[in-house]
């Protein structure tokens, strides 16, 4: 199953993309792959056929972890209704 993330790089665009499994305490780099911007456009320091992106923790301020599509449907939000 793969999970999708925004990853926050210092002094970057935010980074989408999928990751197999989150990353541990241990890890040096988080791989990303289909890397793309928030808006689904292409990076512009990437090459036209990189499909796979890993980027050292030195370099992350954070990263934002997307819900799936089951969690979505539990997700309750405010509905106003008139």
């Amino acid at each position: 199953m793969t999970i999708t993330v925004i990853v926050h790089i210092t002094n970057e665009d935010a980074v989408m993309g999928e990751v197999e499994e989150l990353p541990t305490p241990a890890d040096q780099f988080i791989t990303v792959r289909n890397p793309s911007r928030k808006d689904g456009k292409d990076l512009h320091y990437l090459e036209d056929e990189v499909t796979t992106m890993m980027i050292p923790w030195h370099r992350i301020n954070f990263v934002e972890v997307m819900p799936s599509e089951d969690e979505l449907e539990e997700v309750i939000t405010f509905v106003r209704e008139e």
